[in-house]
């Protein structure tokens, strides 16, 4: 049964930058394990991560509106390109799937240098770069909590669909849906 898309709440600012004992350093052991917490934090907190990116690229826009438009629209088209060609061509659909911070590593790269080309290297690193950065060093220091991980597996079943959903599923980064729920509810029934 597919859902229809809806925007996900924006979640009350103490929640989403709470006091310190609620974030920690990821364990950069795990891979898996900082995969999760990112992707759930993308998810639970998107429209706040909308919100700030929308707040700094306004700030930058205001300062130079030509190159934030040119940039914006560069990024966008690079990483359609990109989805694009990980649909049709299996050895990118695989690198996309198991390297995915490697495939937006490369997507990026791919437009900075296309705007060196035109000049707007600085609008690049302040009005897209940075709020990228601010977003993941937040998903990946945030703990979780018991409704972040609620709202990812409900979001991950496809009971729900929400924008970061949809990038998510762009990026081949919704895992095995039913088996996340399961082990989510076991893990649950054991406490």
């Amino acid at each position: 049964m597919a859902a229809k898309m809806e925007l996900a709440p924006l979640r009350p600012w103490d929640d989403f930058c709470p006091e310190m004992g609620r974030f920690a350093k990821p364990e950069f052991g795990d891979l898996t394990k900082w995969n999760n917490r990112v992707i759930s934090n993308l998810l639970y907190y998107q429209t706040n991560y909308f919100a700030v990116a929308v707040v700094v690229c306004l700030i930058v826009g205001f300062l130079n509106p030509f190159g934030m438009f040119l940039g914006g629209a560069v990024v966008t088209l690079v990483f359609m390109g990109s989805v694009w060609a990980g649909e049709n061509q299996a050895t990118v659909k695989n690198f996309k799937r198991k390297n995915p911070t490697l495939f937006i590593v490369g997507v990026m790269a791919a437009s900075y240098f296309l705007l060196s080309l035109c000049g707007g290297v600085m609008v690049f690193i302040f009005g897209i770069t940075f709020p990228l950065l601010l977003i993941l060093i937040h998903a990946s220091l945030r703990m979780r909590n018991i409704k972040n991980r609620l709202e990812s597996n409900i979001e991950g079943v496809g009971l729900k669909k929400t924008p970061m959903g949809i990038i998510m599923d762009l990026l081949d980064q919704q895992e095995e849906k039913m088996s996340k729920v399961r082990d989510f509810i076991e893990s649950k029934l054991k406490e």
